[in-house]
């Protein structure tokens, strides 16, 4: 279960920013869930957060910036050996940050035992890496790694197995972790695979027909009975699913819609677009919620009617559905999620992360609770009035004065260079 994620450096992302899990003592207890910790510790811990904010405002760089730590994780040791410079994205708005490492840190719970895992990436090898356990409630520091140090690599305590071949092994420019994941350690390959179990990228575009063969492949698996159960429920007009050969290990799906002279299969590229966006969505939605893993879905509204994606809130909320403690972090552009049809709250301020950018150019990712809502406060309301920040600067028809203006004077342009040639 994901804690909290840190970042610096990294996209549009600046400056230090934090997106965190845990609530605070004096949020509502129905979406809360807790979590021990070790030592007789515990913590609140929210199944999903949800950021918000204008166009352009740095929503889906958080999410990329921890799809960025998994595959460093993944593949610097594997596939970084022949690059040369360290593949990652600073902030690209002044030359000072091209200079500076990126900074990533993750707190995490694996197996009851809470974990801290980070790392600093430079141009070309990795600054610094460090890995925290609470056993007991109290720190243990299993690494700490510092490229500007002649003894690179400390091991307070000894924790470590394998040490001096570790430290042989691993690159200037690949992380220790990910040599170990690699190599199979004992002790760090669970904290390995934790990232190459969870963190994934879900966005509206990239890979979307993958997504679409991965659902598919699962309608012949242990799944298929909720995918089409799922299809079916959200209104779209479908009766079921039907996985139909194409060929030599080709196989595609039509999708049956009720009629009036009954059921009728449709072509797949016949299909509206929000159709193939729930249907591409449904595969990995109910593996992270089978595995307990941690899902990233930027613009969950996108091509999605709002009570679709109310309904995967609700679902990642129900401890039923999501009883391996799945967690989701999603982006979107509409606030009628924040609520519900009855005037509810669909979520609770700590759920709630908006995003900035200042003169600068830079992110600011800061929680709701921060402007400290009141406790019947409509939530939806308030956001669209601008009374939490994170909205368009943008009056009221000043697109179309704007477009006015600029017509207005291409004309009288047009007229002067005509004076000109005549």
């Amino acid at each position: 279960m994901l804690l909290r994620f840190r970042t610096a450096n990294v996209r549009s992302l600046r400056d230090e920013q934090e997106l965190s899990f845990i609530a605070s003592d004096s949020e509502p207890g129905a979406a809360v869930r807790e979590l021990k910790l070790g030592g007789d510790r515990s913590a609140g811990v929210f199944p999903l957060v949800g950021i918000f904010g204008a166009n352009a405002s740095g929503k889906s760089n958080v999410l990329a910036a921890l799809a960025d730590m998994r595959t460093a994780v993944l593949n610097s040791y594997a596939r970084w050996a022949s690059f040369e410079s360290i593949p990652r994205k600073p902030f690209g708005l002044d030359h000072k940050s091209e200079t500076e490492p990126s900074f990533f840190e993750a707190d995490l719970v694996l197996d009851g035992i809470r974990w801290t895992y980070g790392f600093e990436l430079g141009t070309d090898r990795v600054e610094a890496e460090w890995l925290h356990s609470y056993p007991r409630g109290h720190r243990q520091v299993w690494l700490d790694r510092d490229a500007s140090r002649p003894e690179v690599y400390e091991w307070p305590g000894a924790r470590v197995k394998d040490r001096v071949q570790l430290a042989r092994r691993t690159r200037p420019n690949a992380l220790l972790l990910s040599t170990a994941g690699t190599d199979n350690h004992p002790q760090l390959s669970p904290l390995f695979h934790w990232f190459r179990r969870n963190l994934w990228l879900i966005n509206p575009e990239d890979e979307r027909t993958e997504r679409e063969s991965f659902t598919t492949r699962e309608l012949s698996g242990i799944r298929a009975r909720r995918i089409n159960e799922l299809l079916q429920v959200a209104d779209l007009g479908i009766t079921g699913a039907e996985v139909v050969s194409e060929g030599k290990d080709r196989v595609a799906v039509k999708l049956t819609h009720r009629s009036a002279a009954g059921d009728v299969a449709f072509d797949w590229r016949h299909e509206s677009y929000g159709t193939r966006s729930w249907y591409a969505l449904l595969g990995p939605l109910l593996l992270a919620l089978d595995e307990g893993a941690v899902l990233l879905v930027d613009e969950l509204d996108a091509s999605l009617h709002p009570r679709f994606a109310a309904e995967v809130i609700r679902l990642f909320h129900d401890t039923d559905a999501n009883s391996k403690g799945a967690q989701l972090i999603f982006t979107s552009h509409d606030p009628s999620v924040l609520t519900t049809p009855s005037g509810g709250r669909l979520l609770e301020p700590g759920q709630v992360w908006l995003t900035e950018k200042d003169d600068d150019g830079a992110t600011e990712l800061y929680s709701l609770t921060a402007a400290s809502p009141g406790e019947g406060e409509d939530l939806m309301k308030s956001y669209l009035a601008g009374a939490f920040g994170a909205v368009p600067d943008l009056l009221e028809g000043q697109i179309a004065r704007r477009l006015l203006a600029a017509t207005g004077r291409q004309r009288e342009k047009d007229r002067g260079h005509g004076a000109e040639l005549g």
